[in-house]
């Protein structure tokens, strides 16, 4: 059974999504940032700013993490909008749960700087991550993202694998986006009880604005069109109340079917990345523990 915590937030968001409606992509940016900007930081974390293949970037580090093992974190927001401040908290507490240090990744917006950019630029990272500046082997790192830094991370995995590169040692996707198009069944079916996209007009600008003159079905645009053999295991983390559910319910298939190790969890009325509000709802706090599991079996 659902908490009440959680009934209750999924009717704040309603009202604040609702007020939303209309605003420029100037507000919307702002808006992320103030709402999830006000989000605290877990304890005991410190904050390290640097500057990573040219993207300004934090390390959030829990005292006692494990320094042999890292998260590279690619933050959500249609690929448009989100930045470190709006992200802190979340990578902050994937960094607590996993008990190693995360590198929280600003890369490169659209319309601005359109496909590829935000692709190289997490790829560049991961990179760094295994060089010799910071020395961890490729197999120690994970890629975790949320919404639009979920598809990213798959299509991170799915880029250095093309490229006969070594890969991470998992990828994790928190309610991920992988249908640019925003084509999927249950784009209709959850918009009655999504309360973050109720309608996906704004998803499908972004997905443009992302994708220019690339294709909407391009395997790195949009996963659900790739082949996903020879991947990392997988991690997917969605809710039932969201419409995006149906891109890890069709990544997930095409990976079993290409024999990629995949997991995927559908948390019953939960809504888009309700695992930022771990101090304050108990699903959240169950679901980033289970990334954190999920994290530390897979780095060894």
């Amino acid at each position: 059974m659902r908490s009440l915590r959680s009934r209750l937030f999924e009717l704040y968001l309603k009202r604040r999504t609702s007020r939303g409606r209309g605003a420029t992509l100037a507000e919307r940016r702002q808006w992320l940032d103030a709402m999830s900007g006000r989000l605290p930081l877990p304890r005991g974390m410190d904050v390290e700013r640097l500057t990573v293949a040219g993207r300004p970037s934090e390390w959030l580090r829990p005292r006692g993490g494990d320094a042999r093992r890292a998260v590279l974190y690619l933050h959500g927001g249609a690929y448009t909008a989100g930045s470190l401040a709006s992200h802190r908290a979340l990578a902050a507490g994937v960094a607590v749960a996993s008990a190693c240090p995360v590198l929280l990744l600003d890369y490169r917006l659209a319309p601005e700087h359109p496909f590829p950019a935000a692709l190289d630029d997490a790829t560049a990272a991961f990179e760094w991550l295994c060089s010799s500046t910071v020395g961890l082997a490729p197999g120690c790192v994970a890629v975790v993202g949320d919404s639009a830094g979920g598809g990213l991370s798959v299509a991170t995995a799915l880029k250095l694998r093309d490229e006969r590169r070594p890969l991470p040692g998992c990828v994790v996707a928190l309610s991920p986006w992988m249908d640019l198009e925003v084509s999927g069944e249950s784009v209709t079916s959850r918009a009655s009880v999504d309360p973050f996209f109720p309608l996906p007009d704004g998803l499908r600008e972004s997905g443009r604005m992302y994708a220019a003159e690339t294709s909407l079905r391009h395997p790195y645009v949009s996963p659900v069109h790739a082949e996903l053999h020879g991947l990392p295991p997988l991690y997917l983390q969605v809710g039932d109340h969201e419409i995006l559910l149906s891109d890890s319910e069709t990544v997930a298939r095409g990976a079993r079917a290409a024999g990629t190790d995949v997991t995927l969890e559908v948390w019953p009325g939960m809504w888009h990345v309700w695992q930022a509000l771990t101090r304050y709802v108990p699903e959240a706090r169950r679901a980033m523990n289970q990334v954190g599991a999920f994290v530390r079996a897979r780095l060894g």
